[in-house]
């Protein structure tokens, strides 16, 4: 009878607990909110961790930044990066990242572009890393591959902000140029010792087409082609854009020669007209980014000034 008793008396206060801790709950929503916020906040957490990504790119480190996505390392630069990657290790220059960096990090993926793919994939291959190229060779595939990686990594809001931002510049460029008329176009893109003629399938290419320029070389399925001097004079553009890559100083200094040197180029209109122009690296890059609106305005200026 007395250990009935106990029983009971157990039972009695549990249940007063019950329904006290229930009512506590029930009389305190913010407290329920607060603790799902919690549990949220934490799995947010855990997943970041799971993620160990590498920007293999300058432009990857700033879209990774746009989608609140973290990174373990990013490439070596002399720009500014977001404050998250402050203090984080550096793989090196992202055509040629330090394999052994890369590996002892022991990323879940290491982000870098399609147009580094022929020279880092059997390295990458080799030491087992996993590695996504992305496409940036137009602004159409950049904006594409950001809303990949939105889906990937569960920032779909965020990726869908940053492309609809983005296309809304884009748009706007794009209007104004449709009722204009615009200018032949000769693109040159220059590397330390050479320089490359680049087509309408270049990224540089896409910005003129959008921006209303007609590309001298369109029609021509290779990104560049080699320089035929005597070809593109016969091209007539009403302007000439020089792209540098690489080293930008050294570039310039190499196109100053080369157009002082090479008697035909004093035959273009563009150049007797003062329609040459160095265009910056950082906005005119040989893959994608994130200034497309920047750099189109900089075109509109050129074309329609």
């Amino acid at each position: 009878m007395q250990k009935n008793w106990k029983a009971l008396m157990l039972f009695m206060a549990l249940m007063t607990f019950f329904v006290i801790t229930g009512c506590s709950n029930e009389d305190d929503p913010d407290k329920t909110e607060e603790s799902a916020e919690k549990m949220n906040t934490s799995s947010q957490a855990t997943e970041q961790s799971e993620h160990r990504i590498i920007a293999g790119t300058v432009v990857i480190a700033e879209i990774l930044d746009k989608l609140e996505l973290d990174a373990i390392a990013v490439p070596e630069t002399e720009k500014t990066l977001a404050s998250r990657f402050d203090g984080l290790p550096t793989i090196g220059n992202a055509m040629e990242p330090d394999m052994e960096i890369v590996k002892s990090l022991n990323p879940t993926e290491v982000l870098s572009v399609s147009t580094l793919e022929y020279d880092l994939q059997d390295k990458f291959k080799q030491l087992n890393v996993p590695v996504k190229f992305l496409n940036f060779q137009s602004v159409d595939a950049m904006l594409s591959e950001i809303s990949s990686l939105g889906e990937q990594y569960d920032r779909t809001t965020q990726a869908q902000q940053l492309v609809t931002g983005l296309q809304k510049n884009i748009d706007a460029v794009q209007t104004v140029a449709a009722n204009k008329e615009g200018p032949r176009v000769l693109i040159l893109l220059g590397i330390p010792g050479s320089y490359l003629v680049a087509t309408e399938n270049s990224y540089a290419g896409d910005l003129v087409k959008r921006a209303g320029g007609i590309n001298v070389m369109e029609g021509q399925d290779a990104e560049y082609l080699s320089s035929n001097t005597e070809y593109l004079h016969n091209s007539n553009p009403d302007i000439i854009l020089r792209l540098s890559h690489g080293m930008p100083d050294e570039v310039v200094k190499m196109f100053d020669e080369e157009f002082k040197t090479n008697d035909i180029w004093k035959h273009f209109d563009a150049v007797k007209n003062g329609k040459v122009y160095d265009l910056e690296e950082e906005l005119f890059g040989t893959t994608a980014s994130l200034q497309v609106p920047q750099a189109l305005g900089q075109l509109m200026e050129i074309f329609y000034r």
